[in-house]
């Protein structure tokens, strides 16, 4: 697939690392825990560095590494590792330089894209009410805008099973926040007529 090293680091740079605050947004909303939602991060991109021979061009990368997100906070934060998962340093090594060079985790860039995506602390509370397939879904539909085709590739399951979850989500944060709503004046009663 690429001739050499260089290759590989250029084509993950312009295909992958733009992608890094979009996952920091979505790690943040599964983990409620920036230094959490860094090292999910970090380590997606560890892996997709390493596993980038097998991203398939022409496909959506976003997708492929909300994929590798999402596999790696299951087996990592719900299982809740005790002992550091060990890591070939020469495996990530041209990765790790290209974050040293580039300066892409950049702090100030997190946090301007976390106040541009902010969500009241009454919805954040209410997403984290839900279970994590709803949650997910949620996050990928209706944060991050995926397709339906795409969040089944990142979930793993069938369309119509994404429809339903994300139904019967959507169900669950309209009753978490109908109160808020009317609070806050998006909702009246006589809206329910």
């Amino acid at each position: 697939m690429w001739k050499n090293i260089d290759e590989k680091k250029e084509a993950f740079e312009s295909e992958a690392l733009v992608h890094m605050d979009t996952l920091y947004n979505g790690a943040l909303k599964l983990t409620y825990n920036e230094e959490d939602a860094k090292d999910l991060v970090q380590e997606t991109y560890f892996k997709a560095f390493r596993f980038f021979d097998q991203f398939e061009p022409g496909t959506s990368c976003k997708a492929w590494l909300f994929k590798i997100l999402k596999n790696t906070f299951i087996n990592k934060y719900r299982k809740k590792a005790k002992q550091p998962e060990h890591v070939d340093y020469n495996t990530v090594e041209p990765f790790v330089e290209i974050i040293k060079d580039k300066q892409y985790f950049d702090s100030d860039s997190l946090d301007d894209s976390i106040l541009n995506n902010y969500l009241s602390d009454e919805i954040n509370e209410a997403l984290s009410k839900l279970s994590y397939e709803f949650r997910m879904i949620l996050i990928l539909s209706d944060i991050e805008g995926f397709s339906y085709k795409e969040i089944a590739d990142i979930m793993d399951c069938p369309i119509g099973t994404i429809r339903s979850r994300l139904s019967r989500a959507r169900k669950l944060m309209f009753k978490l926040l109908s109160k808020y709503a009317k609070q806050e004046g998006y909702y009246r009663e006589e809206d329910e007529e």
